[in-house]
């Protein structure tokens, strides 16, 4: 906690927003790649961190009577939603430091 992945994402989002305009192409493009990272970061790693945790569960009950020693997966893979905007403003405070000399 927090999404470092957002934060560096939208910070690089935001600098090149302060530095090229708000209506460069480039701008633009950060954007959409930032809102694909946290999209990531919250919906499909976080699906695969439920996955593991249904496949720990499943071989720990199949294994159990055999004394099989088991690998278990990683359960916590992605981010809450939550984390992920916190991410988000972090990495827009941030950006918002490194560029105030823009800005002021």
């Amino acid at each position: 906690m927090p999404s470092t992945h957002s934060a560096l994402s939208v910070c690089v989002a935001v600098t090149i927003g302060f530095k090229e305009g708000w209506d460069s192409t480039l701008f633009a493009l950060a954007l959409i790649i930032s809102f694909i990272i946290m999209a990531d970061a919250a919906g499909v790693r976080r699906a695969t961190g439920e996955q593991a945790k249904v496949l720990n569960k499943i071989i720990l009950e199949f294994f159990e009577e055999r004394k099989i020693k088991d690998k278990r997966l990683k359960e916590l893979v992605g981010h809450t939603p939550f984390e992920v905007i916190v991410g988000a403003f972090i990495g827009v405070i941030t950006a918002w430091i490194l560029c105030s000399d823009l800005i002021f």
